[in-house]
């Protein structure tokens, strides 16, 4: 493929050369030699070509992994304070690439370079730092313990967290660097070893990632990175018998895969799935800041988000005003290429997706639903989507009941009083919008909504400390914040008589 020859020269130069797979401190192609090719989604055109691994690269990178964590190791005899300042430097060095970083995730996904340089690369240098801050912290606790049938005796007892072990960390498109740094950062913090799997449409920012830890001081081993597809890498990694953990961001569906693959050796699994989040929009809240807020809840990234605010709920009293103007900003996304600093709004990720995307669209007129803006492919190029809000629909239609995974809002009226009454009517619980000017409402409101993260008067609010995650199908366990290092340990008890 012939890059522009104004993109950052690094990232030009990265996409361009061979690329293989880092297994140890070796880079090698696939054990069969297979290639694949990902697409540039702003056009369909050939991007780069990547190793086409498989089971057997799978396993070799478990043994490496499974060698990195050995007790005589460099890593397991690395004080939590080098670990710690070794974690640091991935962030700094992620900042330090951020050009080049945001380039390939604009390459490789296609969302505007723009968003990928303010929100994608910081986020990730963030998570590494914040996570660098807890090797020397997540300890355990000594404890106080009487034990009946022994009166008299005397006792120290404390507990230890151990890390896990070797992980497997099987990593989704629609934010590749990010979600991949949101699973290394508290894999590495608790000392445990780690075979990546990005996802096949977008392995660029993975492999860079890769070359970025090592260079950082990570011992050859600790972290790997296998590309390949879900059926030939993802589930031989999520079944493989010498992995002590799976971790899995993706769809619920293919979640559902990852537990049965796990249950040959009870490895430990945490999920992050699917969303189909409310977003409720009260009659007082200030429309200057709602409007716009709910528009951005479905739009960013090109609602390829798992919390997207898919489905608006507006009180009756203000619905025409909430809907006309979320319509207007729809209207007014710039949709483009993501190298063009015009775009607001760049393509969905592949050919399937598009399908996916028109699909329900197609469904959402068949079964009787207002198109009130987009509604359909735009343009004949590439992978791209008009942003569309949806109105008179209900919750049997597929379009209000299924994750979209695209720039689609279902929007409906709710009478005046308290949560709509089909705000938690969905199998998933991810995350929820609210906004109004009354706190007390606000808060009355976020406990009644049964989702993982509550934004009031705002969304799509990130920070490494915020534990993220899902009630229901939308997940077992949180990213980020201090409750992912319990994803990452074991706890271990130990007594001593005295």
């Amino acid at each position: 493929m012939a890059l522009d020859a104004t993109i950052d020269q690094h990232a030009r130069d990265f996409v361009t050369r061979e690329h293989r797979m880092l297994i140890g401190a070796d880079w090698v192609p696939a054990a069969s030699g297979q290639t694949f090719e990902t697409l540039d989604p702003s056009t369909g055109d050939v991007l780069a070509s990547v190793p086409r691994g498989s089971s057997e690269d799978i396993d070799r990178a478990v043994k490496t992994a499974r060698a990195a964590f050995a007790p005589d190791s460099p890593w397991r005899r690395m004080s939590p304070a080098d670990r710690g300042r070794v974690i640091h430097r991935i962030g700094d060095l992620i900042l330090e690439h951020g050009d080049e970083l945001a380039t390939l995730e604009t390459l490789d996904n296609g969302k505007p370079l723009a968003v990928a340089k303010a929100a994608d690369v910081p986020l990730a240098a963030d998570l590494f730092h914040y996570m660098s801050g807890w090797t020397n912290k997540h300890g355990g606790s000594t404890l106080q313990i009487s034990v009946p049938y022994m009166p008299g005796a005397e006792w120290h007892a404390y507990t230890l967290h151990d890390p896990v072990g070797v992980v497997g960390q099987i990593i989704p498109w629609n934010f590749p660097l990010l979600m991949a740094c949101w699973k290394l950062g508290p894999a590495l913090a608790c000392g445990c070893t780690v075979v990546l799997k990005p996802a096949e449409q977008t392995p660029l920012s993975a492999l860079r990632l890769g070359e970025i830890c090592l260079e950082a001081g990570v011992p050859p081993g600790v972290v790997n990175v296998v590309t390949g597809y879900g059926e030939e890498t993802g589930a031989p990694l999520a079944a493989h018998p010498d992995v002590d953990k799976v971790a899995f961001t993706g769809s619920t569906e293919v979640g559902r895969l990852i537990l049965q693959a796990a249950a040959g050796n009870l490895k430990k699994v945490s999920l992050e799935l699917g969303g189909k989040s409310p977003n409720v929009v009260y009659a007082d809240a200030d429309l200057e800041t709602a409007i716009p807020g709910a528009a951005n809840a479905i739009f960013f990234n090109h609602g390829q988000c798992c919390a997207a605010g898919s489905r608006l709920f507006v009180e009756e009293s203000i619905y025409d005003d909430v809907v006309s103007g979320v319509a207007d900003h729809a209207r007014s996304i710039q949709v483009g290429p993501g190298l063009d600093p015009a775009t607001q709004m760049g393509p969905l990720v592949s050919q399937e997706q598009l399908d996916r995307v028109c699909g329900f669209l197609a469904s959402g007129e068949t079964e009787g639903a207002e198109t009130v803006t987009g509604g359909k492919r735009h343009g004949d190029r590439g992978y791209f989507v008009e942003p569309t809000v949806l109105a008179g629909t209900n919750p049997q239609m597929k379009v209000e009941a299924e994750e979209i995974f695209g720039p689609v809002v279902t929007v409906r009226p709710f009478e005046k009083g308290g949560l709509p009454p089909d705000a938690n009517a969905t199998s998933y619980g991810l995350a929820s919008g609210v906004w109004t000017k009354d706190l007390a409402k606000a808060h009355r409101t976020a406990r009644a909504l049964r989702a993982g993260t509550v934004w009031i008067n705002c969304y799509n609010v990130f920070d490494a400390a915020l534990p993220f995650g899902g009630y229901k199908e939308s997940g077992w366990g949180r990213e980020m914040g201090a409750e992912a290092l319990e994803l990452y340990t074991e706890v271990k008890s130990v007594v001593t008589l005295l």
